[in-house]
């Protein structure tokens, strides 16, 4: 008799990990997200600026979403001018941020803003706002990916980037 008692505590982190998998495409909201093009300085003697964005995820559930990792994938848009529809294969990869532990404080997370490492150059005494007019300058969308525990990756949100320099 002694024994059951054991095994039913033996048992429990085993039922905890059968739980019912989230739907996160469901349950994860972007809200106040915005973008534009941070102003990183000179680097190597080039003005530089890096594509950036700012977002909070919100939880429509009260179900524990720890660990949530975030995979932001900045991708360039063709320099045609057509529009491109999201996931077109047309885009190109060109910078990925992620984040593997991304708390909730409540149902969402504090304001998160993620910047690109790759950007666009030129030289002095080209402005940063010159940078976004220059013939070579392709437009940016980023997709954020969401995963929580063993899930598979989930694309939740695109967002096309304004060409605008950030001022902060």
């Amino acid at each position: 008799m002694r024994r059951l008692p054991l095994a039913l505590v033996a048992l429990f982190p085993l039922l905890a990990g059968c739980a019912k998998p989230v739907d996160l495409k469901q349950v994860l909201q972007i809200t106040d997200l915005s973008g534009g093009y941070h102003d990183a300085g000179i680097v190597d003697g080039r003005n530089k600026i890096v594509p950036s964005i700012t977002f909070r995820i919100r939880k429509s559930t009260s179900a524990s979403l720890r660990p949530l990792s975030v995979n932001i994938v900045f991708k360039q848009l063709p320099k045609s001018g057509m529009p491109v529809a999201p996931g077109d294969p047309a885009e190109t990869e060109f910078d990925e941020v992620f984040k593997q532990n991304v708390p909730f404080i409540g149902n969402q997370t504090d304001l998160l803003t993620v910047r690109a490492t790759a950007g666009y150059t030129g030289d002095p005494p080209q402005s940063r706002a010159d940078l976004l007019k220059h013939s070579l300058f392709k437009d940016m969308r980023v997709h954020i990916f969401a995963k929580h525990s063993s899930s598979q990756w989930v694309d939740i949100a695109q967002f096309d980037v304004p060409r605008q320099i950030l001022t902060q």
